[in-house]
């Protein structure tokens, strides 16, 4: 091939293939899904009724299964070529059910999070799953199985792009790295810890008693230890090996797994409130495990996506807070330490509401001041008698509970005030969650922000900072 001449144009990019728009059309699961499901239906009658009916013989056995087979053939088949999706403008469009049809039409300016989910089976045959998370709770939550991999991968990347206020055919998002969690740390920093250290010890004082004085009864004590250690060590061991973290416009991506490999984008601004949990052990290693609530996450779905660090150095989860809340610096607030119990901190500034509490296990929650929903000041009759006050600040539903407990009764009004007036001006119509790469436009088209001498002028001494 000759190289084109002097002032001749590159040659045109080849034209996308049929397969790689998304945005219109009408997609199905993988073919895989009938097969897999006539199978499983079969293989659970085989093992439950088939006991029963081996009385009979295995003719009637061998007759009931081949039945079984082309009924569940019969109703995988259909249900399967009915079960579609698509996208329409801005709206995801999923049909299902067979006896009983089934449409849902889901605007995705209430898009929270989308996963692709890949459990070991389906790695081996190329297929993904991909969740799609809604504000609403529980039942809001799209899941589309057994999707061919590369066609998960673009839906994602449509589904973002329509959330973001893009064309949905815009290419995915760059990214830039942020943290790559080593295997090192990871085992050490899950090894590292009292409940599993004194879990350990105790298992091998029973294993040796077993061996020394051949008690049996002592097994019994090391059946529930080692569930207990397969549950809280090698589950997080195999679920954040591989562990890496990056940012891109459309929010914080996370890819981790061992035997299931996932991949959750987390968009801007989905992000309620983040606190930073820093066990009695891990403060001499210097790390830190980073959770958040995410108003998407209801539930089991919470805790199973609550982490957005499972390990990390403590100067990078902090870096990280401030890349989910930007404009602020959680590391600077100035915090009003609390000396009458226990020893607990909490301040305020005009982004976030931080607060510090626990003796062996430290916890910091931070909030941001445009994402409280309510706030609280309480006190039991005890309380009022010792002239103390408790500060909730609300929410949604998640591992976050941060509060300024058990203050000066003047103390805890003048946190209260402070928060109510640094979230009342925070609470602008621009700061919204949804079509975030759009917002910078809208704000344009609405005219510039009122300058310095055009706010309301307030005397010394008024601010809510000043008044803490």
């Amino acid at each position: 091939m000759l190289p084109p001449r002097p002032g001749q144009g590159a040659p045109p990019p080849p034209p996308p293939r049929p397969g790689d728009d998304v945005t219109t059309g009408v997609f199905r699961s993988h073919w895989m899904i009938v097969p897999v499901r006539v199978i499983a239906v079969t293989l659970v009658f085989v093992a439950l009724v088939g006991p029963i009916l081996s009385t009979f013989g295995y003719a009637w056995v061998l007759l009931m299964a081949v039945a079984v087979v082309f009924g569940a053939l019969a109703y995988a088949l259909p249900s399967w070529w009915y079960g579609t999706f698509g996208l329409r403008e801005d709206h995801l469009v999923v049909h299902g059910g067979l006896f009983l049809r089934s449409s849902r039409e889901i605007p995705l300016s209430r898009l929270q999070a989308v996963d692709v989910v890949r459990p070991l089976l389906t790695q081996v045959f190329g297929v993904a799953e991909l969740r799609i998370e809604l504000a609403g709770g529980d039942g809001s939550a799209i899941r589309l199985h057994y999707l061919p991999r590369e066609l998960a991968e673009r839906m994602r990347t449509a589904v973002l792009a329509h959330a973001a206020g893009l064309p949905g055919r815009s290419p995915d998002a760059p990214e830039r790295p942020f943290y790559r969690l080593p295997f090192p740390l990871l085992l050490g920093a899950l090894t590292f810890r009292v409940p599993i250290l004194l879990a350990f010890i105790l298992l091998l004082m029973l294993g040796t008693a077993f061996v020394v004085f051949l008690e049996a009864g002592v097994l019994g004590a090391v059946v529930p230890l080692a569930l207990g250690l397969l549950r809280y060590y090698w589950g997080p061991l195999a679920r954040y090996t591989d562990f890496y973290a990056s940012l891109s416009p459309d929010g914080l991506r996370l890819r981790y797994g061992m035997f299931q490999r996932r991949m959750q984008t987390i968009p801007p601004g989905r992000v309620q409130a983040v606190r930073i949990v820093e066990p009695l052990l891990w403060r001499a290693l210097g790390v830190a495990r980073v959770e958040a609530t995410m108003a998407g996450y209801a539930g089991a779905r919470q805790g199973d996506s609550s982490d957005l660090l499972p390990v990390a150095p403590r100067n990078r989860a902090f870096t990280l807070v401030n890349e989910m809340f930007p404009g602020s610096e959680a590391a600077v607030v100035p915090l009003v330490v609390n000396r009458e119990r226990l020893p607990s901190a909490a301040g305020v500034d005009e982004h976030l509401f931080v607060s510090v509490r626990g003796l062996f296990c430290r916890v910091t929650e931070i909030v941001p001041v445009e994402r409280m929903q309510t706030l609280r000041l309480s006190a039991g009759p005890l309380a009022r008698w010792r002239g103390r006050a408790t500060v909730d600040v609300d929410t949604p539903p998640g591992p976050v509970a941060a509060r300024a407990a058990d203050r000066d009764a003047e103390e805890g009004r003048r946190f209260l005030n402070a928060l109510a007036e640094y979230g009342r001006r925070a609470r602008v119509p621009s700061a919204g969650t949804e079509r975030w790469a759009t917002r910078a436009t809208m704000r344009a088209e609405r005219g510039p922000a009122p300058s310095e001498d055009e706010k309301t002028e307030e005397t010394p001494g008024d601010t809510p900072g000043e008044a803490l």
